[in-house]
């Protein structure tokens, strides 16, 4: 990676580019995700590339349902992989989650080549490779997953995540919880939790705030839970891009 100094305007956004195509080149990121990731980057550039309050609000919501969760699933694809694999495996250690690697561009090679980048990131079991469950109502390579995983899942973590497996997954009943920079899109308006926020800060935060939470009672949880509201969180986010404010 070329040296990005720190007083560069552009220092997060120029690292996280790099990061993408770094994963192109290991095979673990489809040329799909750099389109992905630029769109992405469009998003957080007029949040101001900053977590919002509401966002914050939403990323300990977050860790408080994964707390609670009976079997929490933190799905990964390539651009996850290749922005935050060791943050994921944090946050999978903080909250007593699976990781389970879910691909549209799905083959053998970027299935095996994600799971040892996650393994050499420090997970010990990665979930996706057995692939025998399906999600209803979905004819791609994403309706695959792991019976004992994401299938036998209660709470869902689906960052970076298209809108029909949103959709779906909380068809099944799965509580799910999207990180996405688009307040407008179908995958955080499906979702229990929606996080509108840069995936390399979400991530990191919901692990803070699971730490943080660790020795608090169930009751205290859902209370956070409960507290937390979907809707405003996502309208708080519209306002702050139309207005540049924060929210």
């Amino acid at each position: 990676m070329t040296e990005i100094p720190d007083d560069h305007p552009r220092a997060a956004s120029l690292r996280t580019r790099h990061r993408i195509e770094d994963g192109v080149e290991k095979g673990i990121t489809s040329k799909q995700g750099l389109i992905a990731e630029g769109r992405g980057e469009a998003f957080d550039y007029l949040l101001g590339e900053r977590t919002l309050p509401s966002a914050d609000d939403a990323e300990r919501a977050a860790a408080a349902q994964l707390l609670l969760a009976d079997h929490a699933v933190l799905s990964v694809n390539g651009n996850v992989a290749a922005l935050v694999p060791g943050e994921m495996v944090e946050l999978a250690e903080a909250t007593g989650a699976d990781v389970e690697v879910n691909l549209f561009n799905r083959t053998d090679e970027r299935m095996d080549a994600i799971a040892d980048h996650l393994r050499d990131h420090g997970a010990d079991e990665v979930k996706g490779l057995a692939a025998d469950a399906r999600i209803p109502g979905l004819d791609h390579e994403r309706a695959k997953v792991d019976a004992d995983g994401i299938g036998d899942a209660d709470v869902v973590l689906v960052p970076l995540e298209d809108g029909d497996r949103a959709a779906a997954l909380a068809e099944m009943g799965k509580t799910e919880i999207v990180v996405d920079l688009n307040p407008m899109s179908r995958s955080p308006r499906a979702a229990a939790i929606p996080v509108i926020d840069n995936v390399v800060r979400a991530i990191p935060r919901m692990t803070e705030h699971a730490r943080d939470l660790a020795g608090a009672s169930d009751d205290e949880l859902e209370r956070i839970v409960a507290e937390f509201d979907a809707e405003e969180a996502l309208a708080a986010a519209e306002r702050a891009i139309r207005t540049g404010g924060d929210e």
